[in-house]
């Protein structure tokens, strides 16, 4: 590795698969629900709804999350975040740490049981001022939450 080459990604927590499933899985479950309902009212021949809509159901709850996994990353330097995620729509952001607004770290049910933590990055501006990595370990996104503060009040002085 040269020194002008740029630094490797740091991938999300590997649970984060598990979470992704579980909340596609849930927001897939009215589809399913649905689907049930129209094959429980025999308008098609007995599979017409149910296969389909199951061969959908597996394919995004559980192909969709492992390739969003190896499809982000983050590196987090002394004085700027860079967030990459993508695959067909590719995005590269950085945040340097003086143009932050605000840092939040959140936890719904799904994550806090699996101890995953989203941040949130807002920035001043319009384009893109919003910068949200999930699938962080707790730990890992209040330590960098800690650090970007503490880069920010060492501008200010």
């Amino acid at each position: 590795m040269t020194d002008d080459a740029p630094p490797e990604l740091t991938p999300l927590d590997p649970a984060f698969i598990t979470t992704s499933r579980i909340a596609t899985a849930l927001g897939l479950l009215p589809f399913v629900i649905g689907a049930a309902v129209l094959e429980l009212a025999k308008l098609l021949p007995p599979g017409s709804f149910l296969v389909p809509m199951f061969l959908v159901y597996a394919f995004v709850a559980f192909t969709v999350p492992a390739r969003k996994y190896r499809h982000w990353g983050y590196v987090m330097g002394t004085d700027q975040l860079r967030v990459v995620r993508g695959y067909m729509f590719y995005s590269d952001t950085i945040v340097p740490f003086g143009r932050i607004q605000h840092i939040d770290v959140d936890q719904g049910p799904i994550d806090r049981r699996y101890g995953l933590s989203k941040l949130t990055v807002h920035t001043a501006g319009n384009h893109n001022s919003t910068v949200t990595l999930p699938g962080l370990a707790h730990a890992d996104a209040l330590a960098m939450r800690a650090a970007m503060r503490a880069a920010i009040r060492q501008e200010i002085l």
